[in-house]
């Protein structure tokens, strides 16, 4: 079988296959940010939802990712009726910086469900007859539903901040929910915002077989060792911590 050579782009150090430094980059503070795995349990395999990244991106072109984006400020503000479960929390306040709120926090969790509702048009929420309403258009369309975010069931499974020379860098929260919050046809992504292409549900060895960022490789292995548990347990266990210390990668457990 013949390898593909990879090229490092203009301008960039290569560090890891398929992954790169870029070069005389001023130091970046990263940016809060979240992405949601939604594992879909139908039949013998289960499935999780993944798009490709334009390759008009500047960060992470053409690779296969979750639905995620950026923290906004209306995240951190938003009224809903549903708390995050404590231990989750608890792993979230981990590692964090003590002016970071739990708002800010509980935000992160929401700005994944919003995110995934603007780039696959999903709705990711539990019915409810609370009329819930939000100044912002995206969260008042998604209200609009009768639904609320499931922030009690979703799951926090990985942190992970962009290495250092990046022009764009953000610290990533991963959280996971399941299928049965899905309140919408699956199949049914035409209102997508288009961020994301090729949007599939895929087994976790077709996603590996994808072109992948080095942490969402590692993503999808968490994924599978946290299946194995209990439902109630995988609320508890671990989730790793990885980020960047003198260019080398260093991983701890929230």
């Amino acid at each position: 079988m013949t390898k593909k050579k990879i090229t490092a782009p203009k301008g960039s150090t290569p560090t890891s296959p398929g992954e790169y430094r870029e070069d005389n980059v001023a130091a970046v503070r990263p940016k809060e940010a979240s992405t949601l795995i939604v594992v879909r349990q139908e039949g013998a395999k289960p499935k999780i939802l993944m798009g490709k990244r334009a390759a008009s991106h500047k960060f992470m072109p053409n690779k296969f990712v979750f639905p995620g984006g950026r923290l906004d400020y209306v995240d951190q503000r938003l009224v809903v009726n549903k708390k995050l479960s404590a231990p989750v929390m608890k792993r979230l306040r981990k590692e964090t910086a003590k002016t970071v709120s739990d708002n800010k926090l509980r935000g992160l969790a929401l700005a994944a469900i919003r995110e995934t509702f603007e780039e696959t048009g999903l709705i990711i929420g539990r019915e409810t007859k609370a009329h819930l309403r939000s100044g912002n258009a995206v969260w008042q369309s998604y209200f609009d539903h009768g639904v609320e975010p499931p922030l009690d069931k979703m799951d926090f499974i990985a942190r992970a901040v962009t290495p250092t020379h990046r022009s764009r860098r953000f610290d990533t929260r991963f959280f996971m929910v399941y299928d049965e919050f899905i309140h919408t046809d699956p199949e049914e992504m035409q209102k997508a915002s288009g961020e994301l292409l090729d949007l599939h549900w895929l087994t976790l060895e077709e996603a590996r077989k994808l072109d992948l960022p080095a942490i969402t490789r590692s993503v999808i292995d968490m994924v599978e060792a946290r299946m194995q548990k209990d439902r109630a347990e995988q609320l508890k266990a671990p989730a790793p911590y990885v980020r960047f210390k003198n260019n080398k990668p260093l991983m701890t457990l929230l």
